[in-house]
């Protein structure tokens, strides 16, 4: 049985999210075992049993992204199949917002009405580029009406990073600074959830929950591209309740 996780946040009852771990799959070393991505070297009739494992869970399949590290957030509604996009939308019940990670920050939404959720891919350069500000633009609702979740990543003990990368933070907003630690000449460690919080927090976004999670130093539950290289996919899934369902 798969082992999933569901979000511990505010949101309201009609807005349903999960995220998978590594658990709970058929794929095999170095992949082992619920890898969902299908463009990291898996077997492709295993990645489809996993991903027929997560659909026993979810209302419909999930709009699966074409990630490429920028700030593109498209409708689930896209009628293109694998759109290029790193953050995806839904205001219509039944239609699954998906993203792909192991290591960079999976970040799910929704507004405290539950009338729209969203998740979006953020590394550090979809974080540094605005993937997050633009995926609220595209929620359409005030700010501070948002509710936001952090998922698994890499954690600030892990993730490092060179000058050039601080710099740039900094440079668009000084209190970044706050979210690097020296950690040898010329490289710092960085904790992508204070730079993320920090961005919601200036686009008006309060409410954020999670945060906690080190995909790098869990090797038992989560996949780490940092950490092995070669390995799996994990998804982080919202979607709206669709009529009749009980929730």
């Amino acid at each position: 049985m798969a082992d999933f996780l569901i979000p511990d946040w505010p949101a309201p009852v009609n807005v349903c999210a999960l995220q998978t771990t590594r658990l709970g799959g058929v794929s095999e070393a170095p992949w082992m075992t619920l890898n969902l991505g299908d463009h990291v070297g898996d077997a492709p009739a295993h990645v489809a049993e996993n991903r027929a494992i997560l659909r026993n869970r979810l209302p419909a399949e999930p709009l699966w992204l074409r990630q490429v590290h920028g700030i593109t957030a498209v409708d689930t509604d896209f009628g293109a199949k694998l759109p290029e996009a790193d953050a995806a939308y839904a205001r219509l019940p039944g239609y699954v917002c998906a993203v792909m990670t192991a290591d960079c920050l999976p970040v799910l939404f929704c507004d405290k009405a539950g009338t729209v959720v969203a998740a979006a891919h953020a590394g550090w350069r979809g974080l540094l580029g605005g993937v997050l500000e633009n995926t609220l633009a595209r929620m359409a609702v005030p700010p501070s009406e948002i509710l936001a979740w952090f998922g698994p990543a890499i954690g600030p003990d892990c993730f490092e990073v060179g000058d050039e990368v601080r710099a740039a933070f900094v440079l668009h907003h000084v209190e970044a600074a706050q979210a690097f630690n020296v950690s040898s000449p010329g490289k710092w460690l960085a904790d992508i959830y204070l730079l993320a919080r920090q961005r919601l927090h200036a686009a008006g976004v309060l409410s954020i929950s999670g945060g906690n999670l080190c995909t790098v130093s869990d090797a038992q539950q989560f996949f780490s591209y940092r950490r092995d290289g070669v390995t799996g996919r994990m998804a982080s899934l919202i979607w709206l309740a669709p009529s009749g369902s009980g929730v």
